[in-house]
């Protein structure tokens, strides 16, 4: 549905206490530096509960409070990005933008349309030069909330945005002294070079690009699991297929069946995951390790005689194996990865392969974020700024999955009527 909003403040809120003096200055990572321009976000849905001055005064007060004494650890998002280099944490502050919902939360709950829930954040996604964060507190009509979050891609990945919201829940809660502190070690695990020739903002777009939700429940995962399984008594040490292996073959078998173009036989499919970086270097790091630890892994699926689903599986395993301690050891002196990344860029431009691109925030502890009212009762996600991307999210059962999908718009049109998609995903409510 559509939703309509009006912002009814716009607040700065600072760090409670001053950055000391030996922190003003935080260096970007080589892995910061080549990560797009872009922000990451995430919205919480919170049910009404009743009292319409707590939710309208007492909350916001309460996250904006919270707020400031968590930005005196997570300092570098009070600060502001200069030049792809560093972050001077100079205290600035980041926006805390309110705005009452037009309509009711449940409304938008039962079938969320992806490019509407892009009001409900605080940033353009595609916009992110200075500012490290900002936050929008939405108010629905029947007294529903919906905080709103932007991270931007320069200072954290997805994994740091989860960290900084459990120890944003945990201080509003009064509960802080329970959570891991963040370390700021990537820019010494990952010095930052000179990557002149590189574009970061390399396959960003806003234009043509359509995004939809197609909700896969746990019986339909374990018949496509199935369909990814060796035959009973081959290869019996293997451990069968996760639910997001067996839904990224699933997704790129039929992505690829709806874009071949019989003209452009030369051209190269390709599937991307990310990869965390955190459990794969030498010693593994924290999970509160702050900033980008990640990497992608790059498949080109050969379709061998056989088992083909078993196959494009194992192929998937093999290329996110080589990113092992060794690889993480290579990235680490930059220059030899940054040429690759020119490499895989300039294909890109040229057209000659065809990525579809895979990040899962499953199993991330996206629906503990409690401030002291209650756990989200939807976890979301607008749309995002890239085409040919697969979002994959937890549903609030726990046990189904939820696939954001961008393509290109005559992409779309024919990837939602493939007969087999339908047969596997959740009927959409009109």
């Amino acid at each position: 549905m559509k939703i309509e909003i009006e912002v009814i403040s716009n607040e700065i809120i600072k760090p409670s206490s001053p950055t000391p003096d030996h922190l003003r200055h935080y260096q970007l990572s080589f892995l910061d530096q080549i990560s797009p321009p872009t922000y990451n976000p995430l919205l919480l849905f919170y049910p009404a509960d009743g009292d319409v001055k707590i939710n309208n005064i007492e909350k916001p007060n309460q996250l904006k409070q919270s707020l400031s004494e968590v930005l005196n650890l997570y300092y570098p998002l009070a600060g502001r990005i200069k030049d792809n280099l560093f972050v001077e944490c100079n205290d600035e502050g980041i926006p805390f933008f309110q705005a009452e919902v037009k309509c009711r939360l449940p409304q938008v709950v039962e079938n969320p349309e992806p490019s509407e829930l892009n009001k409900l954040i605080p940033f353009a996604l595609d916009d992110a030069e200075e500012l490290p964060l900002g936050i929008q507190y939405n108010i629905f009509e029947c007294g529903g909330i919906v905080i709103g979050l932007c991270i931007s891609h320069k200072v954290g990945d997805a994994s740091s945005l989860f960290t900084f919201i459990k120890y944003w829940a945990a201080t509003a809660r009064g509960e802080a002294d329970h959570i891991s502190r963040p370390e700021f070690i990537s820019a010494t695990l990952f010095p930052p070079i000179n990557i002149s020739g590189f574009k970061p903002a390399t396959g960003i777009t806003k234009e043509d690009v359509v995004t939809k939700r197609f909700v896969f429940r746990s019986s339909s995962i374990e018949l496509l699991k199935e369909k990814c399984s060796p035959a009973s008594g081959s290869l019996e040490n293997q451990r069968p297929p996760s639910r997001v292996e067996a839904l990224s073959v699933f997704i790129w078998q039929r992505f690829t069946a709806a874009t071949k173009v019989e003209s452009r036989p030369e051209r190269i499919y390709s599937m991307v995951h990310a990869v965390n970086l955190r459990s794969r270097t030498e010693p593994p790091l924290p999970e509160y390790s702050f900033g980008n630890y990640y990497r992608i892994a790059f498949t080109i699926p050969s379709i061998d005689t056989g088992e083909e689903n078993y196959n494009l599986v194992s192929q998937i395993r093999d290329s996110i194996g080589k990113v092992d301690k060794e690889y993480v050891k290579k990235l680490q002196k930059g220059s030899e990865h940054l040429g690759f990344m020119k490499e895989q860029a300039a294909r890109f431009l040229r057209g000659e392969v065809v990525s579809l691109n895979f990040t899962s925030l499953c199993r991330f502890p996206l629906y503990e974020a409690d401030f002291g009212w209650a756990k989200p009762i939807w976890v979301g996600s607008p749309s995002l700024t890239f085409k040919n991307l697969v979002v994959f999210m937890d549903t609030a059962s726990g046990d189904g999955i939820e696939a954001l999908v961008h393509l290109k718009e005559e992409d779309m049109a024919k990837f939602q009527e493939d007969e087999e998609l339908l047969q596997y995903i959740v009927p959409t409510k009109c």
